[in-house]
């Protein structure tokens, strides 16, 4: 239902990234969705299409620029790869930018490594009006909460063996110290737990897809988003 389209990063380069838009609402709120280690796959394209339904206008640029994988071996590879500060400064921001050119507000989304690019991100985009973090989150000296001006909400796993439960919660403190305006919510699950192809022998170690859990934290997203983005 998307389609692939052009958008240029603040530096004047020329980024690609998929687009879901929703139907009759041609100027409605929209948002940024940032891709799991995997590349932007069916799996992600999905995430955006499914809030286009919702009713927003979803972007995935396309940090790997065109590249994806299946193996976590080159994954691993891939996001090595990626310079995180330019992926936040310049293809996030201007997936932003592009959507702000058409809608009143733009949030943004993501999961696993796009949950981390998501809070950098919210440091980097002052033109952001909310983010919703999945499992993810960089190395906290790397955030600067200060900048941090949009209302976040974050889904974390209490089992997650990639990202500690311990971290979740001195990155909470880093934000109360910086007065952020958040509310973070645990589930009694694994990584990955809202990626519905992390099931059966195909999923890596330590990751298993939950939906209960997953529907849960999909419906306080879009109570979110509605109430921040309208």
């Amino acid at each position: 239902m998307g389609q692939i389209v052009n958008f240029q990063r603040p530096d004047g380069k020329d980024l690609q990234g998929y687009l879901a838009e929703a139907a009759g609402k041609p100027q409605g709120p929209a948002i940024v969705v940032i891709q799991e280690w995997w590349g932007l796959n069916d799996q992600i394209r999905g995430v955006a299409d499914r809030l286009a339904i919702a009713g927003f206008a979803a972007l995935v640029p396309d940090l790997y620029r065109g590249k994806s994988t299946v193996e976590s071996e080159e994954a691993h590879h891939l996001m090595d790869a990626l310079d995180f500060g330019d992926a936040a400064s310049q293809d996030i921001r201007g997936a932003v930018q592009f959507l702000k050119s058409r809608s009143s507000k733009v949030g943004i989304t993501g999961f696993c490594m796009g949950g981390a690019l998501t809070l950098l991100s919210l440091t980097q985009s002052p033109e952001i009006d909310a983010g919703v973090v999945w499992y993810g989150c960089p190395p906290l000296d790397y955030i600067d909460a200060s900048k941090i001006r949009a209302p976040l909400m974050g889904h974390w796993a209490t089992q997650d063996q990639f990202f500690k439960i311990d971290t979740v919660d001195a990155l909470e403190e880093k934000l109360n110290a910086a007065q952020v305006d958040f509310e973070f919510h645990r589930y009694l699950a694994h990584h990955a737990f809202a990626n519905e192809t992390a099931v059966g022998p195909a999923r890596i170690p330590a990751t298993q897809y939950d939906p209960v859990w997953a529907q849960q934290a999909w419906d306080r997203t879009l109570h979110f988003f509605g109430r921040t983005l309208g």
